[in-house]
């Protein structure tokens, strides 16, 4: 079975680029951020609540836990949120209702939650829109872990992060392509 496509930095600005243009640009833009800078499956970001992501002041926590129902292992997993998905979880909680925070983060027009089938759905318009082939709602997901390994995170770490319980589970999810390679024997010397 052929991986999602892992996109470049160009190709995930086209994207963002993209959504802006379009209708419920801000929740769009959070659906695809919590993919590429959390690491999150589809069904995971449909399930979230801002319940989960809310101090009780109101700000963005920086590791919330999903809940174990919500994830393909069944099992809670802490999920880290770097600063530059804070910002715009923050941006996209401002342009809500008091009754909207009670809800889903990613609602559909209806206030309801996604289904993963749906957001599936979703992410693959907005690749098409965007012009992305081989794109799917596990590129993000793939991004996330790729960039880690490329950043020289280590592997158990990213293992932990993905809420895989084998590392080479993770390891398949590892985009390497031959100006990587490349790069890497340069390093020698």
């Amino acid at each position: 079975m052929k991986q999602a496509k892992v996109l470049t930095k160009s190709e995930l600005q086209r994207v963002l680029a993209v959504i802006a243009t379009g209708k419920h640009a801000l929740r769009n833009r959070v659906a695809m951020l919590l993919s590429h800078y959390a690491g999150l499956r589809v069904g995971e970001i449909a399930s979230l609540r801002w319940q989960q992501l809310l101090e009780t002041d109101g700000s963005i926590i920086a590791v919330f836990y999903l809940n174990p129902a919500d994830t393909k292992s069944c099992e809670a997993r802490a999920v880290h949120l770097n600063p530059l998905l804070i910002k715009e979880l923050n941006r996209f909680k401002s342009s809500l209702n008091e009754h909207q925070l009670g809800g889903p983060i990613i609602a559909s027009q209806k206030g309801s939650s996604f289904s993963a089938n749906s957001l599936c759905q979703l992410f693959g318009r907005i690749y098409a829109a965007a012009g992305i082939s081989g794109a799917s709602s596990h590129s993000g997901r793939r991004w996330f872990i790729t960039r880690l390994a490329h950043s020289g995170v280590s592997p158990k770490v990213i293992m932990e992060l993905a809420g895989h319980k084998n590392l080479g589970t993770t390891q398949r999810y590892i985009e390497v392509n031959e100006r990587m390679k490349q790069q890497a024997v340069s390093l020698l010397g």
